[in-house]
């Protein structure tokens, strides 16, 4: 199977590229770590990349849509006809991500991999319908085994295609109304936490909806029983399609040692997901914010990563990824443009004080 060949792939990052990129950081006019997170940044992307002296790189931001069986079971506020209705808007050019995405000056690619709606031939569209919208999770697995491989496929595919040509920086994004609730119910597995502590409001719902949205989803865990030590069968049994492709995505990119910088929420419970699948994939994950999304801080604690800002976002789509792609290129222009103390000519610090 390909996703078992990329995960196979993947190894683990070398620690000394992160000292040599430290070490020039260290030579550069300003004071030893003054540049802060920008410099764990620069040096980290050395680590992934393998690159001493990088170029700045072409970046894409992945925006996958699906839709969401569970959603008849009133856990959002929002109907699924949104679903296509956002994607059409991604295409135009006239969501919050694109508007992000061009400020920053990355693509926004849009992915079809589970809408319930038949598209046809939509200019700009990446056609990968793997099936139109999970099963409800209540009540049966979202998908069998094989459909959540072919969406995992699917991001590794695109990840491949990417990296082929030419593409050294990766934002994940997402679209599914009822996202939120498949997203709620593999972080709880996936990070042990309990199910009310892990599950907020998504798009807005109210206290009624709310709680009706953590009953369906113990009741789903229940009826499921199961393993955090099986992360295919949590992406299969409780997981979306869009989640499995962001999670394909995310095992691609570090299979071809590029960056993955994470959205929110639905991005993280993806992550959870794919280190779930090969653990190496966490080297390459970079968190850019903290969601307003409850829950998002647990998948950000399991997986040891701390974000870049926090800006009270809870959009999705990619918004907050193109906000810490920026960051990434920020970062290393500091490493590649800044002169060293010997290069400007600048006395270094002699002593205290």
């Amino acid at each position: 199977m390909l996703s078992r060949e990329t995960i196979d792939r993947i190894q683990p990052t070398d620690a000394r590229l992160l000292a040599q990129a430290q070490a020039r950081l260290d030579r550069l006019t300003k004071p030893i770590g003054s540049l802060g997170r920008l410099e764990e940044l620069a040096a980290r992307y050395v680590m992934i990349t393998g690159e001493m002296k990088p170029k700045v790189p072409r970046g894409a931001v992945f925006t996958f849509a699906a839709d969401h069986g569970v959603t008849v079971e009133g856990v959002s506020a929002y109907p699924s006809a949104v679903t296509p209705q956002m994607v059409l808007n991604f295409l135009r050019g006239g969501a919050g991500v694109n508007v992000l995405a061009r400020h920053v000056g990355i693509d926004v690619r849009v992915v079809d991999i589970g809408v319930a709606f038949d598209f046809e031939a939509v200019p700009g569209l990446i056609h990968k319908k793997v099936m139109p919208g999970t099963k409800n999770l209540l009540v049966e697995s979202a998908m069998n085994g094989t459909q959540a491989e072919q969406a995992l496929q699917v991001g590794i595919e695109l990840a491949a295609e990417a990296a082929q040509e030419g593409i050294g920086l990766i934002g994940t994004g997402e679209m599914g109304i009822g996202n939120t609730t498949a997203s709620s119910a593999i972080v709880a597995v996936m990070t042990g936490r309990p199910v009310s502590e892990v599950t907020g409001r998504g798009t807005g719902i109210d206290d009624a909806s709310h709680a009706r949205k953590i009953d369906v989803i113990q009741r789903a865990l229940d009826n499921h029983r199961l393993d955090s030590t099986n992360a295919m069968e949590v992406l299969a049994k409780v997981g979306g399609l869009e989640i499995g492709g962001l999670a394909g995505l995310m095992l691609g990119a570090a299979a071809a040692r590029i960056p993955v910088v994470l959205d929110g929420f639905i991005a993280g419970a993806a992550a959870l997901i794919a280190v779930g699948l090969q653990p190496h994939c966490k080297d390459y994950l970079i968190a850019s914010h903290r969601s307003v999304e409850r829950g998002h801080q647990a998948i950000l604690d399991h997986l040891g990563l701390k974000p870049l800002f926090d800006l009270d976002l809870r959009l999705g789509e990619g918004t907050g990824a193109c906000l810490g792609m920026s960051l990434v290129v920020a970062a290393i222009k500091i490493l590649t443009e800044m002169a060293t103390f010997d290069e400007a000519g600048v006395s270094e610090r002699t002593g205290r004080g």
